[in-house]
């Protein structure tokens, strides 16, 4: 089981949805750092289920701290954090009987029946709150040099957001919303429909939109680490992640290289493109303009409809009715998750590139 990722920084995760605790050991962050805890529990407050149109499971979600940050500050030394389970209801699970499209039954079979898979366990959305603190800290870090990053929803089931316009002044507008829609006209449609689905006991799915503005040239390696490698592994890390593509990804498909090519250009001195069909990567390197990628978050997997199954107690088919509380879209508690673990990758290949910068200037 891989439970760890990065190279110039380290995050491990560790607990269970219906455990006591869980949390994360952040690893390389650099001595000195300011990071007020305010800023983190901001992140976190995103993630929280808020309202009528998410679960009614509420957790507290204020981090404990544990080593690695003494007043305020970095501390150089491993950031080890924990979030405490409080508001769990494991008789909601018949665990004999896997749930459509979740993991339960290959659980099941990959750890011989020994894992408590209650909630979900080690594959539950609930683990992301992990994923936040610890990337939440490498977001402060990134913006401390310049660096931004903001995700909307661009499509829920039928109904579209605008694209980004201006990156700067729409990503500031995103970090003030618990909603991430740009157009706030078709905010109030969608969350309308999302609380006629959850009246329906369905789910629905839609697409992320991310932008990144700010990131200088060079970050991330050809072949094996490109900056798309390593941000789709992380990606595809988070629960209901089933597609992930960067700049006009598949839509590349319906076009000719001469519509598409980004043609580069100096501006006062700045090597730009006129446009930005690839999302701000060239080979594996980003290329100076904002990195533009999309993630596909699939419907919430538990719903509250009658569904087959199997029984593996009597080896039949059968139905399961799921109880508990669920989501009936999950996409707009994926957006800070999705912000996190991008900021941890962007961080992991800057510091990297840092490095290499300070060996090329002593040579």
């Amino acid at each position: 089981m891989s439970n760890s990722i990065g190279e110039r920084i380290r995050l491990t995760i560790f607990g269970e949805s219906h455990g006591s605790v869980i949390g994360g050991i952040l690893d390389g962050i650099p001595a000195g750092v300011e990071l007020p805890l305010e800023y983190i529990q901001e992140k976190l407050n995103l993630r929280k289920a808020k309202g009528s149109i998410s679960t009614s499971r509420q957790e507290e979600d204020v981090p404990t701290f544990l080593s690695g940050i003494h007043q305020g500050y970095t501390e150089g030394n491993a950031i080890a954090f924990i979030l405490k389970n409080k508001n769990v209801q494991s008789k909601d699970y018949e665990l004999h009987k896997p749930r459509p499209s979740h993991a339960d039954y290959a659980a099941y079979e990959k750890y011989f029946g020994y894992m408590n898979l209650a909630g979900g366990a080690i594959f539950s959305g609930r683990l992301t709150a992990a994923f936040v603190v610890g990337g939440a800290i490498c977001q402060k870090l990134l913006e401390d040099k310049g660096v931004y990053i903001g995700s909307h929803i661009k499509r829920l089931y039928r109904f579209q957001d605008r694209s980004f316009e201006n990156y700067e002044k729409d990503i500031q507008k995103l970090s003030r919303l618990n909603f991430p829609v740009l157009d706030s006209s078709i905010s109030k449609t969608m969350q309308e429909y999302l609380l006629k689905i959850k009246e329906e006991k369905d789910s629905i799915g839609g697409i992320l939109e991310t932008a990144v503005v700010g990131l200088p040239v060079g970050l991330g390696d050809p072949i094996f680490d490109s900056l798309e490698s390593n941000l789709s592994k992380i990606l595809f890390s988070i629960p209901a992640i089933k597609g992930v593509s960067f700049g006009l990804g598949f839509d590349f498909a319906q076009y000719k290289g001469s519509e598409v090519n980004d043609v580069l250009f100096y501006e006062k001195g700045k090597v730009k493109t006129k446009t930005n069909h690839n999302g701000g990567i060239n080979g594996g390197l980003s290329n100076g303009m904002p990195l533009v990628f999309h993630t596909v978050v699939k419907p919430t997997s538990s719903i509250g409809l009658v569904q087959e199954t199997i029984d593996l107690q009597t080896q039949t088919n059968t139905t399961v009715e799921i109880q508990g509380r669920h989501d009936p879209a999950i996409i707009h508690r994926v957006r800070p998750v999705v912000d996190a673990v991008t900021a941890f990758v962007l961080l992991d290949a800057y510091l990297k590139r840092e490095q290499e910068c300070l060996w090329q200037n002593s040579v």
